[in-house]
């Protein structure tokens, strides 16, 4: 194109910048908010002032359920699993007072317990099968998951999993009989869960949730593997798993501290991507915007505010340098599944023999837990589960249309049917942008077409129920 003088205004191009009232005007429909908007609107988001445009406050329900869970109880469960001795997978399990055996039956005794006052919502019970030999496991071993299932009261047949391992080691991974009180890692997510169990048995999700306690982590993630191939093979729709593994200290190695911080691992590129899905990844970029992805953005903008008085730090990566958790099973199965873990770890606390040396108190003693920060973890994992369940579900076969060239987009998407459904919202940002800026209400249509090129800017759709509860965006594929 000609040069223009340095004198001459510029006007600006079409579809290469486009104001929150271009959008308005251009797709005929009103916009909820800009990124800084939806903060302020919601009395949440980050201390900066800013956060993402899809931003969910706390209602007075949520409040009421978070202000329930009981650090105490936390604290007792956590102390209670410890002194099983050790929990290790091949350790002893028909003892009634050490070994994970002991442990199993406990936790299925408190969970039990729980389910006996949800008026039948709630079922407790053991998930076992025999581990044939294979890496750390040297002979044929049962191992078993306990697992609570909340059933959904409008949609029982979507599904959210939060877990915990509950077995333990020492230094040498096969010591099955030293003392591995694993407090850390992991009865701080075993409590997690139970306590999350505790509180939700007397209430009324309109979706599942499943809370499990899983064995055989430390030997190669047995038990979770086995759970989300089950879930796999019976076709079970599960559209959030979280694991909480090592989040019982807010102390790091060097002391300092960072107790409103829990990490957030979300990976990326999909586990279970295949060659196909890889070349329109590749085309339309959409690295940052797989369901995992999506599902971080969620636990941001529903879980991070002054009801659980945390700050959720997302981290772009499966999990941490040579470490791997209960979450990659369903990653492998193509779930939408995270891993929350304590802002900096303390290694003479977790995977340790139990001893002094040269003054030093070395292992995973409850001593160096903190069970308000674990109190305030579960916080923000009862945010995000229950805020999933109450919501509608992702929607579905999210598309936007490729057959033809042109400078609009149009998206479409498959009809909800959950029976409170109130309609949808398209939601955008630039591709340089990490979170959602901006939020098109668009009714209860399952079409919709916006001024404004696909090839500039990323696009969502997210389901809105009558009472106000969002669903985690559906990044759209193309399609016709």
């Amino acid at each position: 194109m000609p040069e223009q003088s340095a004198g001459t205004p510029r006007r600006p191009r079409r579809r290469t910048v486009l104001t929150s009232a271009a959008v308005t005007a251009a797709a005929g429909v009103p916009l909820v908010a800009s990124a800084g908007q939806a903060v302020a609107a919601s009395g949440g988001g980050r201390e900066s002032g800013g956060g993402a445009a899809t931003t969910q406050a706390p209602d007075r329900e949520l409040r009421k359920l978070l202000k329930e869970i009981d650090a105490d109880r936390i604290e007792a469960t956590v102390r209670r699993l410890a002194d099983f001795g050790t929990r290790h997978t091949l350790s002893v399990q028909d003892d009634p007072e050490r070994g994970i055996g002991a442990a199993r039956d406990w936790i299925l005794a408190e969970m039990k317990k729980y389910a006996a006052v949800s008026g039948g919502r709630m079922t407790a019970e053991l998930q076992s099968y025999v581990q044939e030999p294979a890496s750390r496991i040297p002979v044929a071993t049962r191992i078993t998951n306990v697992v609570a299932t909340l059933r959904g009261s409008v949609t029982p047949d979507r599904v959210y999993v939060v877990a915990g391992h509950y077995d333990s080691r020492v230094t040498d991974v096969m010591d099955a009989t030293s003392d591995a009180p694993g407090a850390d890692d992991d009865a701080s997510g075993v409590a997690l869960v139970m306590e999350l169990a505790r509180v939700m048995a007397k209430r009324r999700p309109a979706a599942t949730i499943v809370f499990t306690a899983v064995a055989g982590e430390e030997q190669g993630l047995y038990g979770s593997r086995y759970a989300a191939t089950q879930f796999k093979a019976a076709g079970v729709d599960v559209q959030g798993m979280f694991t909480n593994d090592i989040i019982g200290s807010s102390r790091a190695d060097d002391g300092t501290r960072d107790p409103y911080t829990v990490r957030l691992f979300a990976e990326g590129v999909p586990t279970s991507e295949t060659p196909a899905q890889a070349n329109t990844r590749r085309s339309v970029g959409g690295e940052n915007d797989s369901a995992t992805r999506q599902l971080a953005r969620f636990v941001s903008d529903v879980g991070d505010n002054d009801a659980t008085g945390m700050n959720v730090r997302v981290v772009y990566r499966r999990d941490r340098y040579l470490r791997g958790g209960d979450h990659i099973p369903f990653l492998e199965q193509g779930y939408p599944a995270a891993r929350f873990t304590e802002p900096a770890e303390d290694f003479a606390h977790q995977h340790q023999d139990v001893r002094v040396e040269d003054g030093k108190q070395y292992g995973d003693l409850p001593e160096f837990c903190d069970f308000d920060y674990i109190a305030r973890v579960t916080r923000v994992n009862g945010a995000v589960l229950w805020t999933l369940a109450q919501a509608p579900g992702t929607p579905r076969e999210a598309r936007i249309v490729t057959s033809n060239l042109t400078n609009d987009t149009e998206l479409k998407w498959a009809p909800g049917t959950e029976p409170d459904l109130a309609g949808y919202e398209v939601v955008w940002r630039e591709t340089t942008e990490p979170e959602w800026t901006h939020v098109i209400k668009v009714g209860l249509a399952t079409t919709h077409t916006v001024d404004l090129s696909k090839d500039n800017v990323f696009f969502g759709v997210r389901a809105v129920n009558r009472d106000g509860r969002r669903s985690p965006v559906a990044f759209p594929m193309p399609g016709n």
